[in-house]
């Protein structure tokens, strides 16, 4: 534990669940990001306008927007707009291509609790 002085006692570790991407959804992400002449550090973007609809956006960009949550893995790169980032929190985003090169995302949830402690009084 790490404090000093009466601000010691305040000490709290904030937890982020935060959205993860399978191998699937790296290398697919990686690929559309990367191609020749994209900008180092583009990425996917995930929007969401409403919160009250569960509709995203997917659009590829060269940085994110000031308030988007970045997530990073392995070189992929997802830039998630304030909205996105509450409704995708605890999922997983997986990818595929399909025979005509279509991407298709997929989100699962997460699974529960990798500790499975609850916090104790």
């Amino acid at each position: 534990m790490v404090g000093h002085g009466a601000g010691a006692s305040d000490n709290r570790r904030m937890e982020w669940a935060v959205l993860t991407l399978t191998e699937n959804a790296t290398l697919v992400i990686k690929s559309i990001t990367g191609v020749e002449g994209a900008p180092e550090g583009a990425g996917v973007r995930i929007s969401q306008e409403n919160p009250a609809d569960p509709a995203l956006a997917v659009t590829t960009t060269e940085a994110p927007q000031p308030g988007d949550q970045v997530v990073e893995e392995a070189g992929a790169r997802v830039f998630l707009e304030q909205n996105a980032a509450n409704a995708l929190d605890d999922k997983i985003l997986d990818a595929a291509v399909d025979d005509k090169g279509g991407v298709e995302f997929l989100l699962v949830p997460q699974p529960g609790p990798s500790n499975g402690a609850a916090p104790t009084p």
